[in-house]
């Protein structure tokens, strides 16, 4: 039993290895693929001091970078080019991978740890910091759009 998990009282993580949750629910997340995943989340942790709210990143595959953000904060927005977004937008259902805070959990481990069960990554900061990186022409702070 992993007792970091049950210490923070973050319900959505597993108690071990990882699991699949699903989108929209107690998170949403999106998605940046190899080393653009890499620059963005080194970016985020850079604006915020070292405190960007929980991304994880996977080492097999296409080595992903999961951001966790407020369920219900990355449906009805512009995001710029390779951001993947998983949400519970009408329709849709999007499973996302969480790995645990500690043990075995090899392909996913934590970038940034959950610190809070309230505590994700800023929406609009990530949006705007994907578009400073990825040269996509959005207005900072624009919140409209699809």
């Amino acid at each position: 039993m992993n007792t970091q998990n049950e210490r923070l009282c973050v319900d959505w993580l597993p108690k071990t290895g990882f699991q699949l949750r699903k989108a929209g629910v107690r998170f949403d997340a999106v998605r940046v693929d190899g080393a653009d995943g890499r620059r963005l989340a080194d970016m985020m942790d850079s604006i915020t001091a070292g405190d960007p709210g929980p991304i994880a990143t996977e080492s097999n595959r296409c080595r992903a970078v999961y951001f966790y953000l407020p369920a219900g904060s990355t449906a009805h927005r512009v995001w710029a080019p390779g951001v993947t977004r998983f949400n519970s937008v009408s329709g849709t259902v999007s499973y996302v991978p969480v790995p645990a805070l500690g043990g075995e959990t090899w392909p996913l481990f934590w970038y940034c740890p959950p610190s809070d069960s309230e505590r994700f990554v800023h929406p609009v900061i990530l949006r705007n910091a994907a578009a400073a990186l990825f040269g996509h022409p959005m207005s900072f702070g624009e919140e409209g759009g699809h």
